[in-house]
């Protein structure tokens, strides 16, 4: 399923879409629906209702708001262990499309930026390789979130909000909105702590180091990055013809679109949607005519989905199909029983955050300054296409990359420290005002009104809250 907001960036992410990602999708026999958002939220709302079984990944064509909109729905989902191992793609289609730069970062190729860091993620999603993304859970007085990008508070967030007037312009509304908030330095007071790690690295990661442990990590985890096109457990067949893309006029649908004459781009382990309320679409080309035929089944609604560790409902529907269904098909080992192993239900909890407003345990560290520029917490290497804030960052290493500047810091020294994060080099400045933490967990309480908190872009108020990381909990389609 391809979520795409057409009003991301410039207003051109369906022009993209149809110039560059759809004939990529078609050429590697990847079948696909295309539904359009049209509303905050809506994003959030298909996914949430959605039946994932029908689909082998989906992928966001939009700026990182409309990803956020699409993990917290899953989230919010009562079968969401299972929900959220869907693997997700990322193709930039906004301004600033951080997590789309990270997963071209995490590839090794070369810089890219506008069309060609299309063209790169386009490959990647083709490609097909899946990696574990952590999410960190953002805990607030009266709400919880889940983030896979950033956090920001003072400098970076009043950036990120001051430049939306600036968004038909693209990636220069951030270059306009430093300009504007280093003329106008802002001090912002409050409490900080975090939970280190056990052991601190020798160094703090440099564009060299970062480079050093990105080649090394193919090779330690070549067997754990399988292709959603080829994995058992979510097989899509890439080689399928591709389903037909409703036109950008049609309205938004979740509904699955499968390939001409094969239904099997929408099983998972053998399963075939069955007494499901369900509307089945084939299409087949007769002298270049598209001919549509839909039918509606009325069979009563299926059961609860099951729970993601419990695979005996999935070994009952696989030992149920017929002949040719079971041809050609790899069955996933079974795996314990649900009755020795039972899985783990209700909401996810976060056991390294005390209750928000409760003191901190002896092993949390306090920093002592309560005067700040910024904080910036990333749980990507970059911040934005031209940022590579995080240069040690992978999607997967279980850190929040914990940044702050400390009040004295200079409009010129700030400027540095920006201009050198183009090539991941800030940390090598000589800033004495920048500090740097790998921290599990961090609560920050704003003492003064000045000063707005984002998460991944996303505005949410003032505060105070406090986050950890849930390592591997989500899944990232990164080649």
């Amino acid at each position: 399923m391809v979520l795409l907001n057409p009003q991301s960036g410039r207003g051109q992410a369906m022009q993209l879409f149809t110039a560059h990602v759809q004939n990529m999708l078609i050429e590697a026999g990847v079948p696909y629906t295309l539904v359009i958002t049209d509303r905050r939220n809506h994003a959030r709302e298909v996914v949430r209702k959605a039946d994932l079984r029908q689909w082998d990944a989906l992928v966001i064509m939009s700026g990182d708001g409309l990803l956020f909109e699409v993990i917290n729905g899953l989230m919010e989902r009562e079968d969401w262990r299972e929900a959220v191992r869907t693997p997700l793609g990322i193709l930039p289609g906004g301004s600033g499309n951080a997590l789309a730069a990270s997963v071209h970062h995490y590839s090794q190729a070369p810089p890219a930026w506008g069309e060609e860091l299309l063209l790169s993620c386009g490959f990647l999603l083709c490609k097909g390789l899946v990696s574990p993304l952590d999410l960190v859970s953002v805990q607030l007085p009266s709400r919880r979130l889940f983030s896979f990008l950033s956090l920001a508070w003072g400098f970076v967030a009043d950036v990120d909000l001051d430049s939306e007037r600036y968004r038909t312009v693209g990636a220069v509304r951030f270059l306009l909105g430093t300009l504007l908030r280093l003329a106008s330095l802002r001090v912002y007071r409050g409490r900080l702590a975090f939970l280190p790690l056990e052991a601190e690295p020798e160094a703090p990661p440099t564009p060299r180091t970062a480079r050093r442990w990105a080649r090394a990590r193919p090779t330690d985890h070549a067997q754990e990055r399988p292709s959603f096109c080829s994995n058992p457990v979510s097989a899509l067949r890439c080689g399928s013809a591709p389903s037909a893309s409703p036109s950008p006029s049609a309205s938004p649908s979740p509904s699955p679109a499968p390939s001409p004459n094969n239904n099997r781009s929408e099983r998972r382990r053998g399963r075939v949607p069955s007494n499901r309320n369900a509307v089945t679409a084939e299409t087949d080309q007769t002298d270049n005519r598209t001919r549509t035929r839909t039918e509606t089944r009325t069979d009563p609604p299926s059961d609860p989905p099951s729970d993601p560790h419990d695979d005996t409902l999935t070994d009952q529907k696989t030992n149920q199909q017929t002949d040719h269904q079971n041809q050609n098909h790899t069955h996933a080992p079974p795996g314990p029983s649900p009755a020795s192993n039972p899985a783990p239900r209700g909401p996810l909890l976060d056991p390294l955050l005390p209750p928000l407003g409760r003191p901190l345990p002896d092993s949390w560290r306090r920093v002592e300054q309560q005067d700040f520029v910024l904080v910036l917490a990333m749980f990507q290497s970059h911040l934005s296409e031209e940022l590579w804030a995080a240069p040690g960052a992978v999607p997967d290493d279980g850190l929040i990359h914990l940044f702050y500047v400390g009040a004295g810091v200079s409009r010129a020294a700030l400027l540095r420290l920006f201009l050198a994060m183009e090539r991941g080099a800030h940390l090598e400045c000589g800033v004495p005002h920048l500090v740097y933490e790998r921290v599990r967990a961090l609560r920050l309480e704003p003492l003064s009104p000045q000063g707005t908190i984002t998460v991944d872009g996303e505005l949410v108020g003032p505060g105070p809250l406090q986050a950890q990381v849930h390592p591997g909990l989500a899944r990232l389609v990164c080649g």
